[in-house]
This record gives C-alpha cells, structure tokens and sequence, in this order.
C-alpha cells in the first residue's frame, strides 16, 4: 500500500512499525559504537521510507529533517549529562556557536532548493570519508597539537554546521574526530559535540519543516520535512535501546566496534551512491 496517497489506518500502521524498526536499530547501534545517532538514523529512515514507497522526491528531505528534530530531545539530554560532569567547553563553544548556526542556516537554506539525490550525494560522500577515517587511521591519528587560530577555526565550524544540516545529523560525527585530530581531548570533544548538536538540531528542524511545508508526496502526519509519527516513534526508542548498545559494546574489542561501524558507514555510502546512479 502507498501510504503516501491518504492517511489510512493501515498506512499509519506500517508508518509506525517502520519508525520502530528504525528507532530501536539506530539507538542499539548509537549506543555500541559511540556516535551520533543522526549518522545511522538518516539511512536507517531512508531505507524505511523507500520501503513504504514514501515519494522518491522527498525521500532524503524526510529522512534528514525527521533526524535533525529526534537530535533535539536527544542531544539536550546528552548536553545536560555532559555539562554536569565539567565535560563541556563553554570557551569552544562561544567561539564556534555563531559559525555552526550560520553554517546550519547556509546548509538548511541549500537543502531547501537542492534535489534528494544531492543531499544523498552529501551524505554518501561524508560517510565514505568517515568510513575511511574509522577504518585505516584510528583514534591515534594527528593533524597538529591545537586547534588552528582565526579565521580557520571558524571556517571549521561553519563547514561543520553546514554539512550537518545537509546531513541530518548532531555534532558528534564531525566535530569529534576533527577535533581529536588537533589534539583536543576526546572527553571535551564529546561533551561540547553533545552541545554543539543542539545548535545544529534546533535551526536545521526548523529549516526543513519551512521548506517542506505543503510540499506533495508527504506520508501522514507529516510537518513539512519532519514526520511527526516517526519522531515520536523513535526518541523513546532510541533512549530505551542506547544504553543496551553501550552494554554491549563493554564485551566488543573497540577495534572490531569501528571496523564493524567503518563497513556499516562504506555500505551505506554505497547503497546511496547506487540509489543516485539509478535515478
């Protein structure tokens, strides 16, 4: 059944049992990997939607505007977590939160006129490019002992906030491994990517529900680019099955964690670089 021709109840049924699906995976594997769960929730939904035979037009847009509004609730949660024990860096964050908001004002107002396939060309690139990172380099790699002065510091966060936006996802997948490649400490690095998300989250939502905003091809309950059904599917979800995935990764050597996340991120890259070649 189409579910994107009415608001049906069988519709809504596998609307949800998807978004559950969705939710419970992403959350397991956030939590046992250590990342953002932006990173594994757009595919994730992508996949989802393409399932459902949700719009091929507003496939992606869906996907990334549903992931930036479940990082919201999310990431305050994670922020205050983080806040409490001293891990975030209030000075790194007054230095780079005006150029991450105007970065996820540039990439909302870019999401807003590109096509699906350029926001999976974005993610698909990126994900390559972190894949790789995880993969060959590891948590020991450098680029410098600090982080670099102005202006390349806050061109990095605007790059940061920007893509983010385009990608659906917080702050954890970018800014903690280019930051751990200046030498900062990786316990800061998490905390204030924790807090750094939110700025990202609440903008970029806020972008995508503008720019969808009765655009065709939506499934129901759905708020411009932001599925309201899968929002609230998927934040209980995720808190539930996060902690299990963390769990669980106390048992995994970490090596064989960022392989497994590394092939994960290459399928991925690869599944939406066939996804474009076949449009």
């Amino acid at each position: 059944m189409d579910i994107t021709l009415a608001m049906d109840g069988t519709g809504l049924l596998l609307l949800a049992a998807a978004m559950l699906a969705a939710g419970l995976l992403a959350g397991f594997v956030a939590g046992l990997l250590g990342v953002g769960g932006g990173i594994v929730v757009v595919p994730v939904l992508f996949q989802a939607f393409t399932m459902l035979d949700v719009d091929p037009a507003v496939r992606m847009h869906l996907a990334v505007g549903t992931s930036l509004a479940t990082i919201i609730p999310t990431g305050l949660r994670s922020a205050r977590a983080h806040q409490r024990r001293g891990a975030v860096d209030m000075e790194l964050l007054r230095a780079w939160g005006v150029p991450v908001l105007l970065g996820v004002l540039l990439g909302s107002a870019l999401s807003s006129v590109v096509g699906g396939d350029v926001l999976s060309g974005v993610f698909a690139v990126v994900a390559l490019v972190v894949a790789v990172q995880m993969a060959v380099f590891g948590p020991q790699a450098k680029l410098a002992d600090q982080l670099p002065g102005q202006p390349a510091k806050s061109l990095m966060a605007g790059v940061i906030g920007t893509i983010s936006a385009m990608m659906g996802i917080g702050g954890g997948t970018l800014s903690v491994p280019i930051l751990s490649l200046f030498n900062y400490p990786i316990r800061y690095a998490v905390g204030t990517a924790s807090a750094i998300g939110l700025i990202i989250a609440v903008p970029g939502t806020a972008g995508f529900v503008i720019a969808g905003w009765g655009a065709a091809g939506l499934p129901p309950l759905s708020v411009g680019y932001v599925n309201l059904l899968a929002f609230a599917v998927i934040v209980p979800t995720t808190i539930l099955t996060a902690p299990l995935g963390a769990k669980a990764a106390h048992t995994i050597p970490q090596r064989a964690l960022r392989l497994s996340f590394a092939a994960f991120l290459f399928i991925t890259s690869l599944r939406m670089f066939y996804g474009i070649a076949a449009s």
